[in-house]
């Protein structure tokens, strides 16, 4: 994917899960999605800071960056909701490109799925809208038939 395909993939995102989590279309809708947009945005431009130095797709598109950006608000209080956009970009790299990405780099290879496109593909923009719908779909079910996960306090949210 290319940087405009993980900003809306970003965007919708943030948006679907506003909606998902409170889903009367009111206040609180919005507050969601203003404090999740910016953090998830940037989490999904974050591993693609590795054109600037080191290699593409293998220096931070790895799981020991995931796992770094997942544990700052545990530890540091901010950074919320960064490892989501981190992770999405990650999603759109395995499935919505040929290329793939190296999560153990550097100890393995770059892994890709079949399913993948060119960047510059005429279906580049629906793989996005494809994967961010199932993203969704899969918290919606998560938060809309309570399955038990936990939040990064360790504790079993309702919302939020």
């Amino acid at each position: 994917m290319n940087k405009q395909g993980h900003v809306l993939n970003a965007v919708l995102l943030s948006i679907g899960l506003g909606y998902v989590f409170y889903p009367a279309g009111d206040v609180p809708t919005f507050r969601a999605i203003a404090e999740m947009s910016v953090p998830i945005v940037l989490g999904a431009l974050l591993p693609d800071v590795d054109t600037a130095f080191g290699k593409h797709r293998k220096t931070l598109h790895n799981l020991p960056l995931l796992a770094v950006v997942y544990a700052y608000p545990v530890y540091f209080g901010n950074l919320h909701y960064v490892w989501m956009g981190v992770a999405t970009h990650y999603v759109l790299d395995l499935l919505g490109s040929k290329r793939g990405i190296a999560l153990f780099y550097p100890y393995s290879k770059e892994y890709n799925l079949p399913v993948g496109v060119a960047v510059s593909s005429k279906w580049a923009t629906g793989i996005t809208v494809a994967v961010t719908a199932v993203e969704l779909a899969l918290v919606a079910v998560v938060v809309h038939f309570e399955l038990p996960v936990q939040d990064l306090t360790g504790t079993v949210p309702g919302i939020l």
